[in-house]
């Protein structure tokens, strides 16, 4: 079957949610992806990072298919022998107490409020049915109800009400502005360390130190939401450690499976975990002992074979790299790590033209907020394909 074929059954058969670059996807290792026809790409995006690893990566589909050989899912009405070795290896990573894990990061984002909600009824005292949860404008958490009733992006909103109530939405990036929304029944408050789907937006130095301050001042329960920033992707482990903090809640998933299998998880202190008791939450798969086993993996090698220190260091080249393309129609080149944006003026047009220019020379990326490109390959890269997808994007985007 021909690319067209193939695009022409999901116009037929699939719901129009989504409007992807019309490139049919096949096979991918590392860095590189093919289509059904054999023409290679660059992946600039890595499934919204969920393969930090790189596609296929070696060790971790020997993991999957190993632990498919003896056992996929048991509920978590039992025990199986992979979670408890879950629990300890993302534990002593990432220096939390407990974990509640999930199956998508929409669930854990929805896990955490359900969480925090009861610890602010159980331990803080906030009357029932009161409880506030503070967020920022153009957050992304994800896609149900109660998480677009809290967007500010209409085209998330729209037709879908009514919405949860209890949320109150600031702007992102100013302390002052959390400190002021603040009230006796306020129980935490949700942040992404960097706006990923907003266009990789990065808050002023030291801001994340500054909540961290203002939530402990006032007993709120600090979650970060690091689904898309975290496990590497900004050059540390979390995007939290660039300042230094530890949130009361973080929310992984994405790249916790290296992109073979949905898992998500709530990392938590012990003392906000604790307000659940059995029945009160919980998942078929969430747990499951392929998902664990694959995780457990994903995690390994992202620190084994150096990932974040690439990310780290081969993203700062790239960012600089960027930074010399020539153009005057270039609104503001930003990144942290391999999470990277290029940021154009209305006048350019919009950015989806620029992302299929540079489909057809061989490099996948996508444009967010219309005005926007991404770029984030995978943590395997290295500094000659940087070279050769910075060439690429010049010839693309440069013009003096």
């Amino acid at each position: 079957m021909q690319t067209s074929e193939f695009i022409d059954l999901e116009n037929q058969f699939g719901a129009h949610n989504y409007k992807p670059l019309d490139v049919v996807l096949s096979h991918g290792k590392g860095v590189w992806v093919w289509d059904v026809e054999g023409k290679k790409y660059l992946d600039c995006l890595s499934a919204y990072s969920a393969v930090n690893q790189g596609h296929c990566h070696p060790k971790i589909l020997e993991a999957m298919i190993e632990q498919a050989k003896k056992l996929t899912l048991t509920s978590r009405a039992f025990r199986n022998d992979q979670l408890g070795l879950f629990y300890k290896d993302l534990c002593e990573l990432t220096r939390s107490h407990k974990v509640l894990p999930m199956n998508s990061g929409a669930e854990a984002v929805e896990t955490a409020i359900k969480v925090v909600r009861k610890w602010g009824y159980k331990v803080k005292g906030v009357p029932q049915d009161k409880a506030e949860i503070i967020v920022c404008e153009n957050n992304f958490h994800g896609r149900t109800i109660t998480i677009v009733g809290f967007s500010t992006d209409e085209n998330s909103r729209a037709g879908f009400g009514p919405f949860t109530p209890g949320f109150k939405i600031i702007p992102f990036g100013d302390a002052n502005a959390l400190e002021a929304a603040i009230t006796p029944n306020t129980v935490g408050f949700l942040v992404e360390p960097i706006q990923g789907e907003a266009g990789v937006i990065i808050p002023p130095p030291g801001y994340l130190k500054e909540v961290r301050s203002i939530c402990d001042r006032h007993n709120v329960v600090l979650i970060l939401d690091e689904i898309q920033t975290g496990l590497g992707r900004t050059g540390k482990l979390l995007a939290e450690e660039h300042d230094g903090i530890e949130a009361d809640l973080t929310l992984v998933g994405k790249a916790l499976s290296g992109g073979f299998y949905p898992i998500s998880a709530v990392l938590s202190n012990t003392e906000v975990m604790a307000v659940l008791q059995p029945g009160e939450h919980g998942s078929t798969f969430g747990g499951n002992p392929l998902a664990c086993a694959v995780a457990r993996t994903a995690l390994k090698v992202l620190i084994e074979e150096g990932m974040i220190e690439n990310a780290r260091e081969i993203g700062a080249y790239f960012l600089e790299g960027l930074k010399q393309v020539k153009n005057p129609l270039i609104k503001e080149v930003r990144g942290k790590g391999l999470l990277i944006a290029v940021e154009l003026y209305p006048e350019a047009g919009g950015a989806r033209s620029y992302c299929e220019q540079l489909k057809e020379k061989g490099l996948l990326c996508k444009e967010t907020h219309d005005n926007i490109i991404r770029f984030a390959p995978p943590l395997v890269i290295t500094k000659d394909v940087v070279d050769w997808a910075l060439e690429r994007i010049g010839s693309v985007l440069g013009r003096e």
